[in-house]
């Protein structure tokens, strides 16, 4: 089965492309085998629609919080939810997201989904640092039209499809934290705050540079809660860590994750790993 994990933006460019990493899942150890960076949203629909089988971890949310779908009034089944998202443009979606925050009191603005919490996510109603609620905005309505299944979310049954595209929602954030915790205690530095990528070039220091290279050292030894080990050439290692925007690294990094819900599937656990108590409206992030 392809893998595959993919770095999404809501605005791509030549500068901030979408990237995918592909790879396959053998005996524990995850192969990459190649980088791909999209430009446009239409290509980013093409990759989607190629005629191929595949399990892929996407770095944008695949729901929005219950709490502010119910204060707003919107539709409470997921489909029709993300249909009626799917009608707003941008600038309404930041005043209506803005007039729910305001009306809150301080510190509670955002809305969060349950997934958020041990994830460690932004909430998926931020519509800046990071903008998520413009990359579901923008990602979630075109894997619905190419057919991908979203586990969790009440699409239909994988096992009625020939050729399954099944998406699961990543974040990279969440493996990334774990991989610098572990290289930091190894190395004995200091862990909090420790960072290693920037999209600023003024940023991008040789101290994340460090930081990119632990990160590789430690997939590549399976030391991570996933006990899968990432397997790379050379050349591949040295494009990952010459990436100072962290882009390629975290299409990496949902690789893995990805690769561990098929390591479920394969082993009989239904739903590619996801609980099975989750929200159908919010859904959840995998390896959470």
């Amino acid at each position: 089965m392809l893998l595959a994990g993919c770095d999404f933006s809501s605005s791509p460019s030549r500068r901030k492309p979408i990237v995918f990493a592909t790879g396959h899942l053998h005996r524990g150890r995850v192969q990459l085998a190649q980088l791909e960076r999209v430009e446009t949203l239409e290509d980013f629909s093409l990759w989607l629609t190629q005629d191929r089988a595949w399990v892929g971890a996407f770095d944008l949310p695949f729901g929005l919080p219950r709490e502010l779908v119910t204060t707003l009034g919107w539709p409470e089944e997921w489909l029709a939810c993300m249909q009626h998202y799917a009608t707003l443009t941008r600038p309404e979606i930041r005043s209506t997201f803005a007039a729910f925050c305001n009306a809150r009191p301080v510190g509670q603005k955002f809305a969060h989904r349950v997934t958020d919490i041990p994830a460690g996510s932004s909430s998926s109603m931020k519509w800046v640092n990071p903008p998520v609620a413009y990359m579901l905005h923008a990602g979630v309505p075109r894997l619905v039209a190419a057919g991908v299944q979203l586990m969790g979310l009440g699409m239909p049954p994988v096992e009625a499809i020939a050729s399954p595209r099944i998406a699961l929602e990543g974040y990279p954030g969440l493996l990334a934290r774990e991989l610098l915790q572990q290289a930091s205690q190894a190395a004995g530095l200091e862990t909090k705050n420790r960072s290693y990528k920037n999209d600023a070039k003024a940023l991008q220091t040789p101290e994340r540079l460090i930081a990119r290279k632990d990160m590789l050292t430690a997939l590549e030894h399976g030391q991570t809660r996933l006990g899968l080990r990432l397997k790379l050439t050379h050349a591949q290692r040295d494009r990952l860590v010459d990436d100072a925007t962290g882009d390629s690294l975290d299409a990496v990094l949902c690789l893995v994750q990805a690769a561990w819900a098929q390591q479920q599937h394969e082993g009989g656990m239904p739903r590619y790993g996801l609980p099975d108590k989750v929200d159908p409206l919010e859904g959840w992030i995998i390896t959470t």
